[in-house]
């Protein structure tokens, strides 16, 4: 006998914890952690660029860093958020017939 117990539903287990990694996978892509970040923080900082006073843009030797900044880090997270949407990350495998319905299996481990 197996130290797992009954095989077919310790594989059972197994191929279920697959399943639940790969969708767990797809909801957390890394795209879309950084895609979202960097919008957000593009927007936060684009906004304090379009505010920004005359002594803010004098300390910055006359560059509207801030704004500049802004559009690039927005500009990247859509292409982040653009990518993960042309190319999306695989479907988790469907779940598929185990030969232990058969009679391949043997119970009690042969010998």
């Amino acid at each position: 006998m197996s130290e797992y117990g009954n095989e077919p539903d310790f594989q059972h287990r197994i191929e279920d914890l697959e399943h639940e990694s790969a969708s767990a996978a797809r909801l957390f892509d890394v795209r879309r952690v950084i895609g979202g970040l960097f919008v957000v923080y593009g927007v936060i900082v684009t906004i304090a660029g379009i505010t920004a006073s005359d002594a803010d843009i004098a300390k910055a030797q006359g560059i509207n860093i801030n704004l500049w900044t802004g559009i690039g880090m927005l500009v990247l997270g859509l292409l982040f958020l653009l990518w993960m949407k042309l190319s999306p990350p695989p479907p988790p495998p469907a779940a598929q017939e185990t030969p232990e319905q058969g009679s391949s299996h043997r119970p009690g481990g042969g010998g």
